[in-house]
C-alpha cells in the first residue's frame, strides 16, 4: 500500500503488505486469464499478487531497487506471468511491450519505505534525511540545507499545504547556519519548536513539511502527470486505468485528467456541436473510498481514493500539462529520469 498525509501518527505499526482498496481495484480491472495488466507501483506486490491470483499476466514497475529485489520470489512463484522492471511509472508505455488490458497506479510513498528508518521518509524513526524513492539524485537534506528561504516556502506551502511555511523556512535557515540538517528528527524538532503542538493533536506538526519535501524530491506531481499520459497511450480499447491516490493534489490531478479525456471539458451545452469530440476515456466510474472496516484495520488507508475509467477507441491525444493545474513553484524541479 501507499501512505498518505498524516500517516506518521496513524499508529498500528508497520503495514507492509496491506494494499488499499484492493477489492475495488480488482473489480475495476477485472483481471483474468489472457489479460495483461501493468502495475506501475509494485511496492510490496499487493496488487500484483491479487491480479496474478486471478490468472492475468502482470508487468510491474518500481523505481526502488529494493522493491525489485524483494519481488524476485514472486517472479519465480508465478513462472513467466510476472515481469518486474526497475524504472519510473512515467515511462510505463515503454515497459508495456504492447497494448494493455489495465493499468493500476498506487500513488505516494509505500509503507515499506515509510517504515524503514534508513530511507528517511518518516520522523517516527531517527534516520538520514533522504526521502529518495529511487535512491538517486538530490536528497531531502540537500534541499533543506541549500535551497533559498523563498523556495522552501513554496515547497512547504504549495506541495505540503503548510500554512506556516514561511516561518518554518526561516527557522530552517537560521538552524542550518549553525550546522546542516542530517536526520529526520532534527528537521521534525525544528518544525515543532517553530509552530508548536497543541495537546491532543493527532497529526505531528512536521507532517506537511515532510510531505512537501517528499513530493518535491521525487517530482511526484510531474511523474503522475506523465504516467497518466503514458497510460492513455498504453491501454487498448476497453482497457481500464485505476489510480489510488492519498493526497488532495494528486487526486485533483487524476480527476481533471479523466474529466478532460472523457469529454468533460468543452463548449456550452446550449450551443450546437460544431464537431464531434473524440474522448480517450469513457465517463469515469464513481470515486471509491475505503470502508470504515478497512480504515479500522489499516489507518493509513483513511485518505485514499480510487478513480477509474475505461479507454475508448479514440487515438491518444497530445500531452497537455495545463489541464492538471499543478502548483507553479517558480524553481527548478529535479528532472524525471528513467531508473536503471
Amino acid at each position: 500500500m501507499m501512505a498518505g498525509p498524516g500517516d506518521e501518527e496513524a499508529g498500528g505499526g508497520p503495514a507492509r503488505h496491506i494494499p488499499v482498496l484492493l477489492q475495488p481495484v480488482i473489480d475495476a480491472l477485472q483481471p483474468a486469464s489472457g489479460k495483461r495488466i501493468l502495475d506501475g507501483t509494485f511496492g510490496a506486490g499487493g496488487y500484483t499478487t491479487a491480479i496474478l491470483e486471478r490468472g492475468a499476466e502482470v508487468v510491474a514497475i518500481d523505481q526502488d531497487p529494493d522493491a525489485i529485489a524483494a519481488g524476485q520470489s514472486l517472479v519465480e512463484r508465478y513462472e513467466g506471468r510476472l515481469r518486474l522492471e526497475h524504472g519510473r511509472f512515467s515511462y510505463l508505455d515503454q515497459f508495456a511491450d504492447g497494448l494493455l488490458d489495465g493499468v493500476v497506479l498506487d500513488v505516494g510513498v509505500s509503507s515499506m519505505q515509510l517504515d524503514q528508518a534508513e530511507r528517511g521518509f518518516s520522523f517516527r524513526f531517527e534516520g538520514p534525511l533522504d526521502m529518495r524513492m529511487g535512491q538517486v539524485g538530490p536528497s531531502a537534506a540537500d534541499v533543506v540545507n541549500s535551497y533559498k528561504v523563498q523556495d522552501l516556502t513554496r515547497i512547504f506551502g504549495l506541495l505540503g499545504e503548510e500554512r506556516h511555511a514561511g516561518r518554518i523556512a526561516r527557522a530552517i535557515e537560521k538552524r542550518r547556519e549553525a550546522r546542516p540538517f542530517e536526520t529526520t528528527a532534527e528537521l521534525a524538532s525544528v518544525v515543532e519548536k517553530t509552530i508548536g503542538r497543541k495537546p491532543g493533536d493527532k497529526i505531528h506538526p512536521a507532517t506537511r513539511v515532510f510531505q512537501g519535501l517528499r513530493i518535491f524530491v521525487n517530482d511526484e506531481l510531474g511523474e503522475l502527470a506523465r504516467a497518466l499520459f503514458a497510460a492513455e497511450r498504453a491501454l487498448k480499447p476497453g482497457g481500464v486505468l485505476a489510480v489510488v491516490s492519498f493526497h488532495s493534489l494528486e487526486d485533483r490531478m487524476v480527476k481533471r485528467f479523466l474529466t478532460a479525456r472523457s469529454g468533460g471539458q468543452g463548449g456550452s451545452r446550449h450551443l450546437p456541436a460544431m464537431h464531434e469530440v473524440q474522448s480517450q476515456f469513457e465517463k469515469p466510474a464513481k470515486p471509491m473510498v475505503p470502508s470504515e472496516d478497512e480504515i479500522l484495520a489499516n489507518p493509513r488507508a483513511r485518505s485514499a481514493r480510487l478513480r477509474s475509467a475505461v479507454r475508448t477507441h479514440a487515438a491518444a491525444a497530445e500531452e497537455d500539462f495545463g489541464l492538471f493545474g499543478m502548483p507553479a513553484l517558480g524553481l527548478t524541479v529535479p528532472a524525471a529520469r528513467k531508473a536503471g
